[in-house]
């Protein structure tokens, strides 16, 4: 029998086998499905909190070889990758860079993450700069010839005074943009800098601006990205967005019933929690191409107390959960983040978010798991 693992609560017997979900997997062909991927730290780094993060880019590539293995797209640069907890913009620029040159290379899809980061948290930007700002990543992810994902901008939010303001800002990005971008909404509970963003704390507002934006100019935008952790939000978005125009789920809470739609359309992917589900949910969506919705719920619903568990609040540190579950898996040799920021979760967290992804089957050497989970808890928590 496998030994226990002395939970806050009380012992737990881990899973005894994981499950069965070899790399190898064709990219799902009904739905376009990114993860967006986190960045593995460099735990050996003299550095502070403070200084810029310092990355294990062998780690950090390698565990996006595994995401693409399983057939998913990765996103770039985002929000999971600790931009603007963590990862300043060189770190990101340098992260797309060597990431487009491994896409290349495996044939693995890829988008990025294209904001405002390199202007100073503390300055007062003028809209001017604010574009430039854009425009000089936008020209690096051309460049290296990825996917652009125009990210919400806390300058923007900061500078603009109204809806006219983000109106004209996406305007003159999606006209310099060479080819069609992903737009992407954050709401606060991700980032608190964002409240308000399209000119409005009122979500209906905010949502008629954002709809502007692409009716505007369709053929230069992709699809969009909605972070907002409302389904019905995004149902109703997602019904009066223009023919063509893609919508993409970020929702961590509610994303099985939005990829699988109903009789009036469905949600794309691009999510965190497919970071530590990457291979289970390609799988679910592969179950899904072959039109059986019943079977890809099976597959995916049992995901989503994991998922609340990791994105509840402060939503903005799930990004701790996510990287402590890729150290479990076996993904990185340990649980050292940028920024400091696997301090940002308390112990009774990680244990459950220990319990529920062995339970799910997540680990593929539970064994591993387990014994890190131990020693997480011996050094930590001392003798109970």
């Amino acid at each position: 029998m496998t030994a226990t693992v002395p939970l806050p609560w009380g012992p737990y017997t881990p899973r005894a086998t994981p499950l069965d979900l070899a790399a190898g997997g064709a990219p799902p062909t009904s739905r376009t499905v990114f993860s967006a991927a986190h960045v593995v730290a460099d735990p050996y780094a003299d550095i502070s909190p403070d200084d810029p993060a310092a990355v294990d880019w062998e780690s950090t590539l390698a565990f996006r070889r595994h995401l693409w293995s399983h057939g998913l797209g990765v996103a770039e640069a985002m929000d999971t990758a600790q931009r603007g907890m963590g990862l300043d913009w060189a770190g990101a620029a340098e992260l797309i860079r060597r990431s487009a040159a491994e896409a290349k290379a495996v044939g693995g899809r890829i988008a990025c993450g294209v904001g405002t980061d390199q202007l100073l948290p503390s300055s007062e930007p003028t809209l001017a700069e604010v574009r430039s700002a854009y425009e000089e990543q936008l020209a690096l992810a051309e460049v290296n010839g990825v996917q652009p994902i125009l990210m919400a901008s806390r300058a923007l939010a900061k500078a603009a005074r109204g809806p006219e303001d983000y109106l004209a800002t996406y305007a003159h990005l999606l006209r310099q943009s060479r080819e069609p971008v992903i737009l992407h909404w954050l709401g606060p509970m991700f980032d608190p800098a964002l409240e308000g963003y399209w000119g409005s704390t009122d979500l209906d507002e905010a949502t008629d601006t954002f709809l502007k934006v692409i009716a505007e100019h369709p053929d230069k935008v992709d699809g969009i990205k909605i972070s907002l952790l409302d389904a019905a939000r995004e149902i109703d978005v997602r019904r009066r967005l223009p023919s063509g125009v893609r919508c993409y789920t970020g929702d961590d809470f509610n994303y099985p019933e939005l990829i699988a739609g109903d009789e009036r359309g469905f949600s794309h992917a691009l999510l965190g929690i497919f970071d530590p589900l990457g291979p289970l949910a390609a799988h679910a969506v592969r179950v899904l191409d072959t039109g059986d919705t019943a079977g890809f719920r099976a597959l995916l619903d049992p995901t989503i107390e994991l998922s609340r568990h990791l994105f509840q609040p402060p939503t903005r540190f799930y990004k701790t959960g996510v990287v402590f579950l890729a150290w479990l898996a076996g993904h990185q040799d340990h649980f050292t983040m940028a920024g400091g920021l696997q301090s940002a979760r308390s112990l009774p967290h990680l244990a459950k978010a220990y319990e529920l992804a062995d339970g799910l089957g997540l680990f593929p050497d539970p064994d591993l798991a387990a014994h890190r989970m131990r020693v997480l808890l011996a050094v930590n928590g001392g003798a109970r």
